[in-house]
């Protein structure tokens, strides 16, 4: 009975650990899946509008959607801030970003994003070696993954045409058990005629890899081998590219309503995915979003997105839309952004409220 009892005990503690591991080496087999806490978003305007949002964005977050809307900076320093909370507040996302105009034509910015669970409980040594349960011997964990984005934008000698390029880095660990260091290439450009705005943006035109590196002791390893559970192994993650593409258009309506309408196409080259178009070659997911603003004050913004044909208990298939609303107020170079979305699977209601605040900092004149 003790050895059943402790074998369980170890199956429970190594549950989270494994399924951590294990998803690296899924994720090795399936790179479409690869660093997809890169896929949530950043900045409650974007969130609101359904992630339409490529050919829109002009602010410090487009070193997440365009680096080529970087250029839409005005101030000295623009200054992007998120926090999010999912799953009851396991897990956490946190966003940060910097922007700065360098000249007339060129912009840089800095951008930070951690998406982690804390305190995770390690239960590996929660049984001492004489079959005792010893609570004290209970410690935790994180598992987090980062990524550290720089971004530089200019304007082309061709009227309305920005381009720029992200270099980031990305970190990932699962507490001491193991981490990868990976890098990769984005590329964005963006159109503007008259009130119509063109956007393209590559995202890892390159290719990211992610080495992934683990140190187990021999504790954990005796555990991971009692309780059959397979022993991860140094190993390398593809995020394979993808192309987005994008349009947006500003309405005006009286002195003071103006309506901005986007949307967006994301292409993926990795197969048949559950997108609206689906092929083998490319499977196309549409996104749309709309703007309604007043006086340069108050926004009002909803968007439709994750637009996907699910199967029902019936085994019939049926299309399947993600609602988004959101919330935006501007007071000067202020603005505080709200937003009601889903953070991924729209078949299970997972919406979350998020808020952001962005802010330009200016030279005081001399």
């Amino acid at each position: 009975m003790k050895i059943v009892m402790k074998k369980g005990m170890q199956m429970a503690a190594l549950a989270m650990v494994s399924m951590l591991a294990c998803g690296t080496l899924q994720a090795q087999d399936a790179p479409k899946y690869s660093n997809e806490f890169l896929a949530v978003g950043v900045g409650a305007r974007a969130l609101g509008m359904g992630n339409a949002y490529t050919a829109a964005v002009n602010d410090v977050t487009s070193g997440y959607w365009n680096p080529a809307g970087i250029l839409g900076v005005k101030g000295d320093l623009q200054v992007g801030l998120m926090h999010s909370e999912y799953f009851a507040g396991i897990a956490k996302y946190d966003y940060i970003g910097l922007a700065k105009p360098i000249d007339s034509v060129s912009t840089i910015g800095f951008s930070f994003i951690r998406f982690g669970i804390d305190n995770i409980p390690n239960t590996i040594d929660l049984i001492d070696p004489s079959g005792n349960i010893d609570y004290d011997r209970i410690t935790s964990f994180s598992s987090a993954d980062h990524a550290f984005i720089i971004t530089y934008a200019r304007k082309m000698k061709v009227p309305g045409l920005s381009i720029g390029g992200n270099a980031k880095v990305i970190y990932r660990r699962v507490g001491s058990f193991g981490k990868a260091w990976g890098f990769g290439l984005d590329g964005g450009a963006q159109y503007e005629r008259d009130r119509w705005r063109f956007s393209a943006v590559a995202r890892d035109v390159t290719s990211t890899f992610n080495a992934w590196s683990y140190t187990l002791d021999e504790r954990t390893i005796e555990v991971f081998q009692q309780t059959n559970n397979d022993i991860p192994e140094n190993s390398v993650e593809v995020t394979l590219p993808r192309l987005n593409l994008g349009a947006a258009r500003q309405f005006k309506f009286g002195a003071k309503f103006d309506l901005l309408a986007a949307v967006d196409l994301e292409n993926t080259f990795d197969g048949r995915r559950n997108t609206l178009v689906q092929t083998s070659l490319v499977s196309v997911d549409p996104r749309v979003g709309l703007e309604l603003g007043y006086a340069g004050v108050v926004y009002v913004r909803t968007g439709v997105s994750n637009i996907q044909y699910v199967t029902d208990l019936s085994d019939k298939k049926q299309l399947s839309i993600q609602p988004n609303i959101g919330l935006g107020l501007k007071i000067k170079s202020v603005s505080l952004d709200y937003a009601l979305t889903d953070i991924g699977d729209n078949s299970v209601a997972l919406y979350s409220n998020i808020f952001s605040l962005k802010f330009d900092l200016f030279k005081k004149p001399t």
